[in-house]
């Protein structure tokens, strides 16, 4: 699809249920990956906070590259 070729980021939320699901995090980064090698992938619980940090990192460093062009 398109939009993981224009896409900068993909997030993956709810991992805190991926125990519970027929889901493979893996799988679904590489596919994302073939299609845009730039793609950077957040796996995160917005329940658990788990991978929050470092998306509100990269939101950071995106806003302030885009305040200083």
């Amino acid at each position: 699809p398109l939009i993981f070729a224009e896409s900068k980021v993909m997030i993956l939320n709810k991992v805190d249920l991926l125990p519970y699901v027929d889901f493979s995090l893996e799988k679904a980064s590489n596919f994302a990956k073939s299609l845009n090698a730039e793609i950077e992938i957040f796996p995160l619980s917005a329940k658990t906070g788990e991978g929050v940090d470092k998306w509100y990192e990269w939101l950071r460093r995106e806003v302030k590259a885009k305040k200083n062009k």
